[in-house]
This record gives C-alpha cells, structure tokens and sequence, in this order.
C-alpha cells in the first residue's frame, strides 16, 4: 500500500493563513509549481534556503510515494529592477553593464544556479522551463485578458486593469490587503504613467529604443511582464487548477498575488488550492545585503573564503543548519549556530555508521513503532523538520543505547529502524554522509588532477588551442586553474 494512504499531511495555506489537511486534485498525484531564480547573479543564501525547503518537501511526497510533477522556472526576461513596471529589466542591465549578450548572462548564472544547488545535493525538477521559451504562451494570456476586459493597451504596453477585476473578484486575498486601502496609499500618477491607477501592472511592455531584448506583438516590439511568465508555464505545465504553488516569503506581494488575477481573469478560475511560502534567512542578526557587506555566498561557505565564518564546512552541514528550523520560520545564519549545527550532524553521522557494527536480538526493549509515529508525525504537520530531527536524535540515543548493550531490537524491529533512519536522513532530508561527500570531492579532486595532466603534456606539445580550452571549460564550471614554479594547482 502507498504511504501517502497511511499518512494524513497538513499543509499550512498562505491562502487561508491555517493549517489544511492535504487532498491532491488527483489521488497519489501532485502538481507543484516553485519560483525559480531570475539569473543576472549568483544565486544567494537566502534563495537556497527557499528552494532547499521545497526539495524537503519534493522529497517527502516522493518519499510517501506520491507521483510529483515539480515544475521550478528560470526567469530569464521581464523581472523590472526593484520589481516595478518602469525601468530596466534585471537581466538586460547586467548585459548592458558588463557588454555582453543578455543571453550570456542568463547562461552564465544559471550554470552558477544549477552547481550550486547540485553540491547542495537538490533533487531536479521535473520541468525546468524558461521565460523567453514560453513568449508565445504569455501573449496569448494577455490577448485573452484584454478580451475578457480585465486589461488595456495604453502606447503599446498592456496593463492588468487591478480596479476592474476587483468589481467581481478579491484582488489581495492572498497577502491580506485591501484595494481601497492600497488606492488611498498611492500618489497621483496624472502625467507620469500610462497606467490607469497606480495598482495596475503591466502584461507587456513596449521596448524603448535601447532595450536589448525584445518580441513582436500585436501591440509593439517588447517583452512580458515578470508576472506573466508564473502564469504562463504553471498552467501549461500542470493545468488550470493544480495542487501547490510556492515561493519566498517575498513572493506573496505583488508577485503571486498579481499571478492569482492573471488566472481568474484568463481562465475564470482560482489557479492553485495550496500556497506555500519559505521565510528568509537573516545574517547575524540582520538583513544580508550586499551593499552593506552582510553578506555571504554559498559557494563561500564551502571554500571558507569569507569574512563571517571560522572555517569552512560541507554542504550537508549548511543543509543540516538550515533543516533545523521550520521553513516558516526567519532563519539566523551566524558562525556559532553553523559550528554547533556540524557537531549535531556528525553526531547523527556518527550513530547511522555505528548501526553497522550493531547486531540484532531476540527481544526488542525500544519502543520502534512509536518513534516511527512520532517522525511521521512531525513530518505530517506541515513539513516540521525541527522535530523530525528530535526524533532522529531520540534515534542516535537508541543506536548508543545498543552499542552499550543497555537495549535491543530484534531481526524486525532493527531492520524498519535502520530503514527508517536511512530514508528520513538521506531521502528525506537530503543529507549525505560525510564518507559520501568524502569520496566524491576524492573522485572530482582525481578527475581534475587528471585534466591538469592532459593540459601540461598538450603545452608540451605545443597545442595551446587545447591547453586554453581545459582551461576555459574548467573555469566556466567555477574550478580556476593557477600556474606556478611548483605546478599547476587548483581552487573552488
């Protein structure tokens, strides 16, 4: 029998601000639509932490044996600078910044996205789909708002008519806001815009003339709106109605609110029947930013080239921190709370290694079946991790119980025990060993000290198109090669 019909999940609704029992649209199936990354630079901390709370909850419906379509989108066009409708689109400025291609940018950090969140050992998604792949879409769902009357043209750009839409439906029922409220609030924009009020966003937006990226319309040479891509790919992907959209905290205004009367008024029906929303992650204790230097990479953490911690540790350490607290929760990164998380992780590491050296009895003096409860309940109350790794401590002490002889398990009771230990910390949890991490940094430090190799004898043989291209590709996958009187050696 499936798992999923032995467990009773509650999710917590941003949509209803309560906890609901979780009932997919479709029985032993799910629909699960993630905001993904706009990709003009490194993916930071905080955006992890995000997707690193939806890969423990892809993991858990896997786990429970749900069929899971996970759909995560890269945004690669329409994301306005400070996510307003005037200005420049993030990517299209860093391209005009730095003389390239907007589509080098794009390139360039989703590689960054993509290494970063495979050393944090992320399960892919099923889809990963992309804005500029799916313009076609978009403008028909703005041809298809403008014709059941919730938008308007004003030169060349199409806007979501926000005062329209709430005659008939609730604009704000998500983020809890109210339209008159937000309409007080505004300052007059007679003369500065082409927006009919200031809650109005744009579809799509005519290019000016140095605008680097831009697609035919019906109503001018532009782009989408950043809004309008959600949309898009979340219904092409999973249908007009699915199960769970999620995002940062950060997402619920404007940006899922604005994708909830997109979809009403295209499709005439609420899209999603589960929000779900990650917290953000803090830096000592304050807001990270880069301007103010509170700040740090993932990629830091690992090399330990930072001014905020001590030394450097493994990806399964930061995962395990940031496990530790429920994904609703705002997170404090500091350089005691990641040294005190290492020691509970390889305390955990440690008991799941000792089970090896542990042989079964004949009788069982632990009480399994109820811990087995207890972690499937923590689980089952909307994704809590916090409590699932007591009970994964709770299971570190019946390993060191056993290893002193003061309890048993018998051949059943120890077998569902180490399974269950294995799958809520590796399937689950997604951690990996330190043995693990071990040798493939073993195998990757090989292969490279290999590439090296072949580049010396190519420079030996003079063929230096091949020598620079070692070079090159290596880079680009963040590993720099550095030339010296001892050799060539390498860094992260």
């Amino acid at each position: 029998m499936s798992k999923f019909k032995s467990n009773s999940l509650k999710i917590y609704n941003s949509l209803s601000g309560e906890k609901e029992i979780f009932k997919p649209i479709h029985e032993g199936s799910i629909g699960m639509y993630v905001c993904g990354p706009t990709v003009y630079s490194n993916v930071h901390l905080g955006n992890v932490r995000t997707f690193m709370s939806f890969d423990m909850i892809f993991r858990y419906f896997k786990h429970l044996d749900y069929k899971v379509r996970y759909v995560r989108n890269i945004t690669d066009v329409g994301h306005i600078v400070d996510d307003i409708d005037e200005g420049e689109d993030k990517i299209a400025k860093k391209a005009r910044l730095e003389q390239l291609e907007p589509m080098e940018i794009v390139q360039r950090y989703t590689v960054d996205f993509h290494d970063i969140l495979k050393k944090f050992n992320f399960l892919p998604p099923s889809i990963e789909p992309t804005a500029t792949g799916h313009i076609i879409e978009q403008i028909e769902i703005v041809k298809q708002i403008i014709e059941n009357g919730f938008a308007y043209e004003a030169n060349g750009s199409v806007y979501f008519d926000v005062v329209k839409f709430n005659e008939t439906n609730h604009y704000g029922k998500l983020s809890g806001r109210n339209i008159e409220d937000m309409l007080a609030n505004s300052r007059d924009l007679e003369g500065q815009s082409d927006k009919k009020n200031a809650q109005d966003f744009a579809l799509w937006k005519k290019a000016e003339p140095q605008h680097i990226m831009r697609w035919p319309s019906p109503w001018s040479d532009g782009f989408p709106g950043w809004h309008l891509e959600c949309t898009a790919m979340s219904t092409k992907y999973l249908g007009n109605h699915f199960d769970i959209h999620g995002g940062g905290m950060d997402l619920k205004f404007p940006h899922h609110e604005c994708e909830i009367a997109q979809n009403e008024a295209c499709k005439g029906q609420t899209p999603v029947n589960y929000w779900m929303h990650a917290n953000m992650l803090t830096l000592n204790g304050k807001k990270m930013a880069k301007s103010t230097g509170n700040n740090i990479l993932p990629g830091e953490i690992l090399s330990g080239d930072n001014t905020v911690l001590s030394k450097a540790f493994s990806a399964s350490v930061a995962r395990f921190f940031m496990l530790q607290a429920h994904y609703r929760s705002v997170l404090d990164f500091s350089d005691d709370a990641i040294v005190a998380a290492e020691k509970g992780f390889n305390r955990l590491m440690e008991a799941i290694a000792g089970l090896a050296t542990i042989e079964a009895g004949t009788v069982s003096t632990l009480d399994i079946a109820s811990w087995k409860i207890a972690c499937y309940e923590a689980m089952n109350d909307d994704f809590n991790t916090p409590i699932l790794i007591a009970q994964l401590f709770e299971g570190v002490r019946f390993v060191n119980l056993m290893k002193d002889n003061s309890a048993t398990l018998n051949q059943n009771d120890f077998e569902l025990f180490s399974s269950l230990m294995h799958d809520f910390v590796f399937d689950v949890l997604g951690l990996e060993s330190a043995k693990e991490s071990n040798d493939n940094n073993d195998k990757l430090e090989g292969t490279i000290s290999l590439l090296i190799a072949m580049r010396n004898q190519a420079r030996s043989n003079k063929d230096f198109a091949l020598s620079d291209q070692i070079r090159d590709q290596l880079f680009a996958l963040g590993i720099q090669l550095k030339d010296g009187k001892e050799g060539t050696a390498f860094s992260f």
